[in-house]
């Protein structure tokens, strides 16, 4: 696949942007591990590729197993996810998704058990930016491979 065009370069005003709303989520408070989770997930429901090998090789730097890697496009039937974890997923799932039925009311309510209205708003804001870096690299076709994780060696 040929890279169609270097966003960052063409328009470097919506990048600053794009910067902007994740300098925010990565100023929340929310663990980062969490984050990568989700950033992961979203990823692989949009099929972007960049962003898949971003954030993996983010996770596996701050010391996410390959094992929980491995499984989360099946997070529902792997038992190595917290309670907490479960409801981001599900959260992501469903913001990500959101033309196909919205946010159920029963999510929600679980979600509310693992997060307070602060970290709901970060943890949908984490995701709206997922989602919006996910759709600029698919649409562009950001070539793949490259990145190098700014967090070190795997721990």
């Amino acid at each position: 696949m040929h890279q169609r065009l270097d966003y960052k370069v063409a328009s470097p005003g919506a990048f600053k942007a794009m910067l902007g709303v994740e300098q925010q989520v990565h100023q929340s408070g929310l663990e980062d591990s969490l984050l990568e989770l989700i950033k992961t997930r979203a990823s692989q429901l949009n099929g972007c590729a960049w962003c898949l090998d971003m954030h993996t090789k983010d996770a596996r730097a701050r010391g996410e197993t390959e094992q929980r890697l491995y499984l989360l496009s099946s997070w529902r039937e792997a038992p190595c996810y917290s309670e907490r974890e479960r409801a981001a997923l599900a959260w992501t799932e469903a913001v990500t998704r959101i033309a196909e039925g919205g946010v159920p009311g029963e999510l929600y309510s679980e979600v509310r058990r693992h997060f307070d209205e602060k970290q709901l708003v970060d943890l949908t804001l984490a995701i709206i930016a997922i989602n919006g870096w996910n759709r600029m690299n698919v649409a562009f076709q950001t070539e793949v491979g490259s990145y190098v994780s700014p967090h070190g060696p795997k721990r």
